[in-house]
């Protein structure tokens, strides 16, 4: 449109225009008058949408630009009319066509053949393409397009492995403590430290006790007595004192072979086993109680795990365990569940669990890191599938049964224990149907199309059926890209 100017620019205008030919001036009043009704006209009318300047397949529902700041075109009903769509696939005159559907994946259907606000051809929907049974029917070039795979459900064991961390800890049935039972002097200590490895009967030790000694020369006189001619149980609550004291037994048959008692008592290991503690010292002075000696046996340890609350309803005793330490990648020591402690912890909601390994050559130390492996699965074979074959929402799960000719059907199944990348499942599949472990998305989503489809058929059927919005913008919100 022109726009009428004011003042001198005006008066400038005119007699610049004064200055053109006579054939000039006539085709430009005649173009002013042509130009002004049409954009009058334009707009007058309403558009059905804006499209991408730049002629790519975007559209919006209302004015917009682009990311180079260039305004939508908006296209009109005439417009879009005598705009050519993308070349029409010929039907296929062997097959019955049963209805056009929405080429945007939208649920609204058409008897005829139609197009959308945006000029695109609906899709026909042949016979066969729809089944009462459930099933979903995809074509030959379709299944080999998407990458559809299947495989058998087939009986097998299920390994099912509970992983928890642990520590390697003491056998407390193997620990052993030497303390004085009556006042006592240490008189020499043999070359053993904290961390030796000691052998059953190894000198630790020389002490000197005068309860000791007085005990030992009262058992000599009963042994020397001769009144215990033909009384083979007189003397013997003078042995058992010694025995009270925790006199080592080599000390008193040394004494009934000696008929001597010994100024100093040595004492030896009770067992094999590593010297975890050692406080005695030469010249000191041990009350009844003290702790001298304590000796740890390690050929059998301790793997005390901690099993998450989760998991525990899984794990029983006598259940094979795999353990591996930290320190030895390379290595496996394989044990049994012992104990499951009856306690929760309250901070890390697990439950200790005891499994008993043997240590021959003694590899694993107390509160070593260890990592357990706990085989909770039962020795009997089980209905499994792969785990892609699953498809799970949350609150219903689903595989796709192969039925062949290119039909797969949609199945509810119950699951039981994971393993070994398979799935138990207790219902829903038999032993030898296939199930799809490859583009079973794709093929959920057909399903799930063709299904919200199936619910519109019979509105499609009714005389205003598919009948587009009255206004498209309503229908088609926000950008389709």
């Amino acid at each position: 449109m022109i726009k009428r100017a004011t003042g001198r620019p005006m008066v400038h205008a005119m007699s610049k225009l004064r200055s053109l030919p006579l054939f000039v001036l006539a085709g430009f009043c005649l173009a002013s008058s042509t130009v002004m009704p049409a954009a009058a006209a334009e707009e007058a009318r309403t558009p059905l949408y804006w499209r991408d300047p730049s002629g790519g397949p975007h559209w919006s529902a209302a004015p917009k630009r682009d990311a180079q700041g260039r305004d939508f075109l908006p296209v009109y009903e005439d417009a879009a009319a005598a705009e050519p769509s993308k070349p029409k696939a010929a039907p296929d005159p062997t097959r019955k066509i049963l209805y056009y559907r929405n080429p945007m994946g939208l649920p609204d259907t058409s008897p005829v053949p139609k197009k959308d606000s945006m000029g695109m051809n609906y899709v026909p929907v042949y016979e066969g393409d729809e089944s009462d049974d459930g099933t979903v029917k995809l074509s030959p070039g379709k299944i080999q397009r998407s990458g559809v795979k299947s495989e058998p459900v087939v009986r097998r064991p299920i390994h099912v492995v509970v992983k928890a961390p642990g520590v390697i800890t003491l056998d407390e049935r193997r620990v052993s403590v030497i303390a004085m039972r009556s006042e006592s002097f240490v008189q020499k200590v043999a070359d053993v430290t904290t961390g030796t490895r000691v052998r059953a009967g190894q000198p630790l030790m020389e002490i000197y006790s005068a309860t000791i000694a007085s005990a030992a020369a009262d058992y000599l006189s009963t042994i020397d007595s001769k009144t215990t001619a033909g009384n083979v149980t007189f003397g013997r609550g003078s042995r058992q004192r010694l025995v009270n004291l925790d006199v080592p037994e080599p000390v008193i048959a040394a004494l009934e072979t000696t008929r001597t008692a010994p100024v100093t008592v040595q004492w030896t290991a009770p067992r094999d086993g590593i010297v975890l503690e050692r406080n005695a010292v030469e010249g000191m002075r041990a009350n009844p109680g003290d702790v001298l000696f304590r000796i740890a046996d390690i050929s059998e340890v301790w793997a005390v795990v901690e099993v998450a609350e989760r998991d525990l309803g899984a794990v029983a005793i006598g259940q094979p365990v795999t353990v591996r330490a930290r320190a030895y990648p390379g290595r496996v020591f394989e044990g049994v569940v012992k104990v499951v402690y009856p306690q929760i912890n309250r901070e890390t909601r697990t439950t200790r669990v005891r499994v008993e390994l043997v240590n021959a050559d003694l590899a694993l130390l107390p509160e070593m890191y260890v990592d357990a492996a706990i085989d909770v699965a039962g020795p009997g074979e089980v209905l499994t599938v792969p785990d892609s074959a699953v498809l799970d929402n949350g609150s219903h799960r689903v595989v796709l049964v192969d039925k062949g000719d290119g039909r797969f059907e949609p199945r509810e199944v119950k699951l039981g224990r994971r393993g070994d990348g398979v799935i138990e499942v207790s219902q829903g599949v038999a032993d030898g149907e296939k199930v799809v472990t490859s583009a079973n998305f794709l093929i959920d989503a057909e399903s799930n199309l063709k299904s919200a489809l199936k619910g519109f058929e019979a509105a499609a059927e009714s005389p205003d059926a598919g009948s587009p919005p009255a206004n498209p913008s309503h229908a088609h919100a926000g950008d389709h890209r």
